[in-house]
């Protein structure tokens, strides 16, 4: 008799009821399609103001319901999440993150485990979008996104949450603090090993989303913000270019005015002052980046893989 595998369905909701329980039937319909598989859905509650329907239809799926104290936003939800399932739960093999609104299909969970078995289970794989749903305005922004967070920390992003942890992982993500931060950018910054899986997202099954153009903002400095070693560099390197290209403009007109016949503007020296100015203010700039990314090299925070607990109000479960 085959043994079969669990796989614990890890998704943040707030106040999306109503897409939550079509995803609870998605799943239960993708669980008779892979009987080698059993499903557990692990639905982080982040501080909803409409509380879950008293009459709601779990499908005879198991869910467990991590009701949080306060709004901690959808990273940090995830976050809990990921440590609630390592630290609570020892029988599970995969972790699947996903999203609880559709945009992360769970007929799509099939396509992820099989690369992970591609991969021996030595590998996070992530699902990296050929398809969006989305508005152009939010594409076009999207875009703008993914190619600032490369010239700013040299990495390339293609994809987000929707994703499976092999189990033999999951103790290192949870070890990562840069994951409260942004989950997707704080696994590429670990250096654990990932692969990726080119999957359509899908549309929502109810509402409209809640990631509109300033979400799409703060989840993006969030994700630069993991970065902010290579960050610093950058801002230095280009600091210290600007401070060479003035020096040297300076030098040039300085030269030109006293060691050739030239014609020399009468704003020359006032010219010199303004970028005397900007040198200044160049290094005023490289010398602040340089004392704060000295400071944040000396002071070393320890993982805290059970911080968790601080954050969730009640669990319930329902088998």
């Amino acid at each position: 008799m085959i043994q079969k595998k669990n796989i614990y369905c890890l998704t943040p909701i707030y106040n999306d009821w109503e897409s939550f329980a079509v995803l609870i039937q998605e799943i239960g319909l993708l669980k008779q399609n892979l009987s080698v598989y059993d499903f557990f859905i692990v639905a982080v509650n982040d501080g909803s103001t409409e509380d879950i329907p008293e009459d709601f239809d779990y499908k005879n799926i198991p869910v467990t319901v991590l009701n949080l104290k306060i709004n901690i936003g959808h990273q940090r939800a995830i976050a809990v999440g990921l440590q609630y399932i390592c630290n609570e739960v020892s029988d599970y093999d995969f972790v699947v993150v996903m999203d609880s609104d559709g945009e992360d299909k769970p007929q799509d969970i099939k396509e992820l485990i099989k690369k992970a078995e591609q991969e021996k289970v030595k590998k996070i794989i992530f699902a990296q979008r050929k398809k969006r749903q989305e508005s152009t305005f939010f594409k076009v922004g999207y875009f703008f996104y993914k190619y600032l967070f490369y010239f700013l920390t040299g990495q390339k992003i293609s994809f987000g949450n929707f994703s499976i942890i092999p189990k033999k992982l999951l103790s290192k993500v949870v070890h990562q603090n840069n994951i409260w931060n942004h989950y997707s950018g704080g696994i590429i910054q670990s250096k654990i090993p990932y692969e990726k899986v080119l999957l359509d997202r899908g549309k929502r099954y109810k509402g409209i989303s809640k990631m509109n153009f300033n979400s799409l903002i703060i989840h993006g400095l969030s994700s630069i913000a993991v970065y902010f070693d290579f960050l610093s560099l950058r801002i230095l390197r280009y600091s210290l270019y600007g401070i060479g290209i003035c020096f040297f403009s300076v030098v040039y007109i300085l030269y030109q005015k006293l060691f050739t016949d030239n014609a020399i503007p009468g704003w020359a020296s006032s010219l010199i002052l303004i970028i005397s100015g900007i040198i200044l203010q160049l290094f005023s700039v490289t010398l602040i980046v340089l004392l704060l990314q000295l400071s944040s090299r000396k002071n070393i925070s320890a993982p805290k893989p059970k911080i968790y607990k601080d954050f969730i109000e009640d669990v319930h479960i329902k088998n």
